[in-house]
């Protein structure tokens, strides 16, 4: 039995301002009108178990939410409170799956991957089937085809023509020089980030190699429950867990390391450039999306979010508008964006993990306008959806019905709101927001106080189990 391991827990800085911490790039329409997330599960084999997904506590209903678009089942969500890796996600898997009196082989895959040719994607699986049955532990690797820096590598053993390869050793992302190097050597694959192995096996050679990492996964998965559709760790536990990827932590160390060729166009969506590759062109080689007018524009990626972007004259630029940041960049330093990220964070910046729209498991915010003492949100609530049962301590709110019939509580009072009208919700006042039409709702929320940030919210009764 294989079961698909997916880790969604990236944060995708490269790919700012478009990913964001609480709405990364894996669950953004970047190449189709599927997410990542949800191609990765679309082309799996039709043969094998459903998904085990592993991702950020916060991205939950994201996941929950995607999963259902596609009208994919699965096998578990486990959230983890802080990302901790590869190799500690990929244990949490392991012990979920050979917990249940089975030795599954696991299937590990990233979300950020682009994979065209799903008959030899199919075909490499079954090829590291049949070696992970012999206990080795195997990883997929993709012929380079130019000097990569923004991939990971893996040395083989190229002594002989084979359908798998001895792993020699795993190397980091490179520089341009010794990425050439790796390239005329003819001994290195990229990374894919794609493993098989049983799960016994990588829990047996992950205790000889990094058992602290083991303990804690133990320790906090011992002490996991179940709420709603989620896998709920022991936080504490787990965040005392080693941070490693599962290359360091096992795959260099074994000796029963193979790689298996993906003779496949692979991506790692990992940068602007990356993007730019294999987004479709124009006949000056331009990559574009949203409403864009390019004039004597060569070799650049183009996005526009909200609004009209206009560029002349320019070429291998990145140039991304979102509705509160603008990113200009020459696109081969596109993979430096992760400083920049860095800096925002540091400075305590909220363009680094939120967007204007904020999505939320009743439907979505977007933050329209602010000021000194007030801000201004659009509210969309889902049909059947409700938000918690809640009170502020800090801020009062007026609502006014845009579209849809709004089922308000407002202490004591529970009274419909039709499009036009309005009401007033005190601050320290028991309120909620119920759409409980077969149409989407929304309204125009005016908040005023002293303090209005998203932190000023006393829940007292939550469908989603949010504190």
């Amino acid at each position: 039995m294989i079961v698909p391991v997916i880790l969604s827990g990236g944060s995708g800085k490269r790919l700012w301002p478009l990913s964001r911490t609480i709405f990364p790039k894996q669950f953004i329409n970047l190449t189709s009108d599927t997410t990542p997330f949800q191609e990765t599960i679309l082309r799996l084999p039709e043969d094998i178990s459903d998904p085990l997904v592993i991702c950020n506590e916060e991205h939950r209903f994201l996941v929950a939410e995607q999963l259902r678009q596609i009208e994919a089942n699965n096998s578990g969500i486990i959230l983890e409170p802080i990302g901790k890796n590869t190799a500690p996600a990929i244990t949490l898997a392991a012990l979920n799956l050979f917990n249940n009196n089975q030795d599954p082989m696991l299937l590990v895959l990233s979300t950020d991957l682009e994979i065209s040719n799903i008959k030899s994607f199919h075909k490499s699986i079954k090829t590291a089937k049949t070696i992970a049955e012999q206990g080795k532990m195997v990883a997929l690797g993709v012929r380079p085809t130019k000097p990569e820096t923004g991939y990971g590598y893996i040395e083989f053993d190229n002594s002989h023509e084979a359908e798998y390869y001895d792993i020699k050793s795993f190397r980091e992302k490179p520089s341009l020089a010794i990425a050439k190097n790796y390239l005329d050597s003819g001994n290195y694959y990229w990374n894919s980030g794609i493993f098989m192995f049983k799960a016994s096996v990588y829990l047996n050679e992950l205790e000889k190699f990094e058992p602290e990492i083991l303990s804690a996964c133990k320790k906090s998965y011992k002490n996991s429950y179940q709420d709603l559709d989620f896998v709920r760790l022991d936080n504490e536990e787990f965040i005392k867990c080693p941070e490693k990827s599962i290359d360091y932590a096992v795959m260099e160390k074994t000796k029963e390391s193979i790689v298996v060729p993906l003779e496949s166009n692979w991506s790692d969506i990992g940068s602007w450039e990356q993007l730019w590759e294999v987004k479709k062109k124009d006949n000056k080689n331009n990559a574009s999306k949203g409403d864009v007018i390019l004039y004597e524009v060569k070799n650049s990626y183009i996005h526009g979010s909200n609004r009209l972007v206009v560029a002349i004259g320019v070429s291998n630029l990145v140039i991304i508008d979102t509705q509160d940041a603008l990113l200009v960049a020459d696109k081969q330093d596109s993979q430096s964006l992760k400083n920049i990220v860095e800096k925002l964070n540091k400075n305590d910046r909220s363009e680094s993990n939120n967007h204007r729209i904020v999505y939320r498991p009743w439907g979505y915010f977007d933050s329209i306008d602010y000021g000194n003492g007030f801000q201004v949100k659009r509210i969309f609530v889902k049909p059947g959806a409700k938000i918690s049962l809640q009170k502020h301590q800090h801020r009062s709110e007026h609502w006014v019905v845009v579209k849809g019939v709004a089922l308000i509580t407002c202490g004591k009072k529970v009274f419909e709101l039709k499009e036009n009208q309005s009401t007033y919700i005190p601050k320290g006042e028991i309120h909620r927001l119920e759409n409980y039409e077969e149409t989407p709702l929304e309204i125009i929320e005016i908040q005023t106080g002293k303090y209005l940030g998203e932190d000023d919210i006393i829940r007292l009764e939550d469908d989603y189990q949010r504190n």
